[in-house]
């Protein structure tokens, strides 16, 4: 009787480490895909504490590829020093844009790529006020709005800083920053503002037009029942492979292997010939220069 209940044990415990094999190596497979279509774009700050001191905008400033043109409305800005009222307002350090009068400017900044992320430090005139101004910050896509964001700050007082923030996955590549609002009570302000810590975050089409120069429109039904038609246009011709796989990151079926022309092109894939079970499964097109993964389900 023990040794029936240590060998029920023992399949108990084997059939447990298979299921955690089985997750581990889907883990593994689906970290490989998300690679493959997954762009580390990363946040690029511009500090200004290389811009030409003294200088009123507009200016260029290049940090790691980027380039920003600064400009602005009005009587406009320059690069000063940040402590140039004899302080220097939380967060800000050596030289900063700076407003030229007192009166009201907008911040005008463009860049030679397109953009997913924007941010800037800024503060506000006012003194010792209960609450604070609205900045807005409004992003741009070749003259045409994308979208708009505003920010109040949070502590407000004397000088308070603050960051105005806007996201767009469409991406943009000008925004407008704009002192949107007085603070609603404060009697001694002021509609000008400094700004600092410019931080941008590029939109990388490294792997997007890297599949487009061979492969574009790889169209899959979903759900898949019976049968389904892969499509997809190749811009030059080479030799294709295309794999059907789990979950588990098991090759279940090769639909195609071989030479194929550019344009459009089908692949039929019988899912009854094979009783693949119901289910998530990946698509894959491989090429001579590029490689497209995609999901599928199976109803």
């Amino acid at each position: 009787m023990k040794t029936l209940d240590v060998k029920k044990s023992i399949k108990i415990v084997l059939g447990r480490i298979n299921i955690i094999r089985s997750a581990v190596s889907a883990l593994i497979f689906l970290n490989m895909i998300l690679t493959e279509f997954t762009v580390s774009a990363q946040a690029v700050m511009f500090n200004f504490d290389n811009a030409p001191i003294h200088t009123s905008l507009p200016i260029d400033q290049t940090v790691a590829g980027i380039t920003a043109h600064f400009s602005a409305t009005g009587q406009g800005y320059s690069i000063q020093e940040a402590n140039t009222m004899s302080f220097t307002p939380l967060g800000f350090a050596g030289l900063c844009i700076y407003p030229n009068a007192v009166y009201q400017a907008d911040l005008l900044i463009s860049f030679d790529q397109t953009l997913t992320d924007f941010s800037i430090m800024y503060a506000c005139q006012k003194l010792g006020c209960d609450d604070a101004a609205t900045m807005r910050v409004t992003a741009f896509m070749k003259g045409s709005v994308v979208g708009t964001n505003t920010r109040t700050a949070t502590n407000p007082g004397t000088w308070p800083t603050d960051t105005l923030r806007c996201s767009f996955q469409q991406g943009f590549n000008s925004v407008v920053v704009h002192y949107d609002s007085r603070p609603p009570t404060c009697q001694d302000y002021g509609v000008i503002f400094l700004a600092d810590n410019m931080q941008v975050t590029s939109y990388n089409t490294t792997a997007t037009e890297k599949h487009k120069l061979f492969i574009n429109e790889l169209i899959i039904p979903n759900p898949v029942s019976q049968s389904a038609i892969i499509s997809f246009s190749l811009f030059q011709p080479g030799h294709i492979n295309i794999n059907i796989y789990d979950i588990a990151g098991k090759a279940i079926e090769n639909l195609f292997d071989g030479h194929l022309n550019t344009g459009q092109n089908q692949i039929k894939w019988n899912v009854n010939d094979n009783s693949v079970n119901s289910g998530l499964y990946y698509l894959k097109v491989t090429g001579e220069n590029f490689s497209l993964c995609s999901k599928l389900i199976v109803k």
